[in-house]
């Protein structure tokens, strides 16, 4: 038997990236994975593939968002993956640039765990709330300020949350990625500048994969995790814990 043998999973924003390797690592471990994102035709191929379910999503709309917490059911463990990020200098942001990340990092997700969390706490059987968030989460980086306040709201709400759904044995956790090779991001890291600096700055010098976050989530989903709540944990590399410097001693 798999970790998670039994279980319903719903991930939302699991279309690719992070979320995909997340879903399709719980779908080896045994959960029913309900992947959900708006982009159903990758969606579809990836359920059927996993044998789970695929449902819209929109998380910037209330109407899709408790659709899709209907219809993914009875669910055990919610995966809020979903998110975006504009990168520009702060003063340049207008207030829809705004909204929108704040909707879709933050807000949507919060409104999707209220749908999803009444229900687990109706049913009495406990359940794992695991929140992606980020570096930012944990640490300043420029040019993605409003992404950046998202994240770090995500990391609070965790610790709050976990603190609130306790009682109901509702376990809270976030996950914080560094920086992780997506097709959000994949045009920014063809930078032979970008590349060099990061091979310089953390103790893992390469940059992470989506498989390098999901065994982490699986293990927060799973029963061996049942002690641990309000955490947020960084895979990243070792960047947001050391300082590397060119000192060797004896050269």
């Amino acid at each position: 038997m798999g970790l998670l043998e039994r279980k319903r999973v719903l991930v939302a924003g699991a279309s690719r990236g992070i979320g995909l390797a997340i879903a399709t690592k719980m779908a080896e471990e045994g959960a029913h994975v309900v992947l959900a994102a708006r982009s159903m035709d990758a969606l579809e191929a990836a359920a059927e593939k996993l044998k789970g379910s695929a449902v819209e999503l929109d998380v910037t709309q209330d109407s899709s968002i408790e659709r899709a917490a209907k219809a993914a059911g009875a669910v055990d463990i919610l995966v809020n993956v979903a998110g975006m990020n504009i990168r520009k200098a702060f003063e340049d942001f207008t207030r829809d640039e705004m909204e929108a990340i704040l909707q879709t990092n933050l807000v949507g997700l919060m409104r999707l765990t209220q749908f999803v969390g009444r229900d687990m706490i109706a049913r009495k059987a406990g359940g794992k709330i695991i929140n992606i968030g980020s570096l930012t989460s944990l640490i300043g980086i420029p040019y993605i300020t409003i992404y950046g306040a998202s994240k770090g709201a995500l990391a609070q709400w965790t610790r709050c949350l976990a603190a609130e759904w306790g009682r109901h044995n509702i376990q809270v956790n976030c996950i914080a990625p560094g920086f992780i090779l997506t097709d959000l991001n994949r045009e920014m890291w063809k930078d032979e500048k970008l590349q060099n600096w990061l091979k310089q700055s953390q103790p893992s010098p390469r940059l992470g994969t989506p498989e390098d976050v999901s065994p982490l989530a699986v293990y927060m989903a799973s029963s061996q995790s049942d002690y641990m709540t309000g955490q947020v944990i960084p895979v990243d590399g070792g960047h947001t814990v050391t300082s590397m410097w060119p000192f060797v001693p004896g050269e």
